[in-house]
């Protein structure tokens, strides 16, 4: 079946989701990964060209963030490419309180192609999905800057709104901000996992170089690190990441999903009771 809505990430956290969301309204994207045909690498342009060819509208969000160095000069190529081929539309996954994520955005908003921002607060997904698992799998949970409140959200949320305005153009030409509906910080989600999993989790707080050097130990590539250290100094602590914002409810008609929701859900699949084995 022909497709002119393409999905970059599709295989990933809200990529996968977005692509589910389509099919729901009777659509069937194209996935932009390395996995899929024809091929999508961010590393090789010379896989962008099929990729896009008949595409009208497509949704991209960058792996591993936007702020990583590299992603500017990416997603400057993609737009440009993109524009050259006549897609109409595009729907970027940003970083709220990210300085070169907002520079990527600034390359869209300028591009003259028509365009919605989908700017996101931490995924509760990173709890389950992401590097926040292992802690919980292994039952000590040390994490630095543990009384910062962060307004962790759904990534079926994102899926959900990402879908819809790509699909409606009345939101063309805006940034929609995406968290959840509470402030949280790291302890009060560990305690939330603990209770929803039925499990005894033990919270240290610790430095943030402690941290970092404990993630060089485990032998965590570099660039991951970079990026969480990034991540922790730079935008967990940026006040514009400490606010609740209503966009999912504007665009859904419904509120957003809650921690306790997610944790509920997740807790019933036994993910977080897979505990590892010595």
């Amino acid at each position: 079946m022909k497709t002119n809505i393409l999905v970059i990430g599709g295989t990933g956290k809200t990529g996968r989701r977005v692509v589910e969301q389509l099919q729901k309204k009777g659509i069937e994207p194209r996935i932009g990964s390395r996995s899929a045909s024809p091929s999508f690498d961010w590393d090789n342009k010379d896989t962008w060209v099929n990729v896009l060819n008949g595409i009208e509208k497509m949704y991209v969000t960058y792996y591993p963030d936007l702020a990583v160095p590299g992603a500017k000069e990416a997603i400057q190529s993609l737009t440009y490419l993109a524009k050259e081929l006549g897609v109409k539309k595009m729907v970027l996954l940003s970083g709220k309180g990210e300085t070169e994520a907002e520079t990527c955005e600034k390359i869209v908003m300028d591009s003259g192609i028509d365009y919605t921002i989908v700017r996101a607060s931490w995924f509760n997904q990173n709890w389950s999905e992401s590097f926040f698992l292992d802690p919980i799998l292994s039952g000590e949970v040390a994490l630095p800057m543990s009384d910062v409140l962060i307004p962790f959200v759904d990534t079926n949320d994102i899926a959900e709104v990402a879908a819809t305005v790509l699909l409606d153009d009345t939101y063309n030409g805006e940034i929609i901000e995406v968290t959840g509906p509470e402030l949280f910080t790291f302890k009060d989600i560990v305690n939330i996992i603990s209770r929803t999993s039925n499990r005894k989790l033990s919270f240290y707080d610790i430095t943030l170089e402690q941290y970092i050097d404990g993630m060089k130990q485990m032998q965590i590539p570099n660039d991951v690190v970079w990026l969480i250290e990034y991540l922790f100094s730079h935008v967990l602590t940026n006040p514009k990441n400490q606010l609740v914002v209503n966009d999912i409810e504007r665009v859904l008609g419904r509120k957003a999903k809650t921690f306790l929701e997610y944790a509920q859900k997740t807790a019933e699949t036994g993910i977080w009771n897979q505990v590892e084995v010595q």
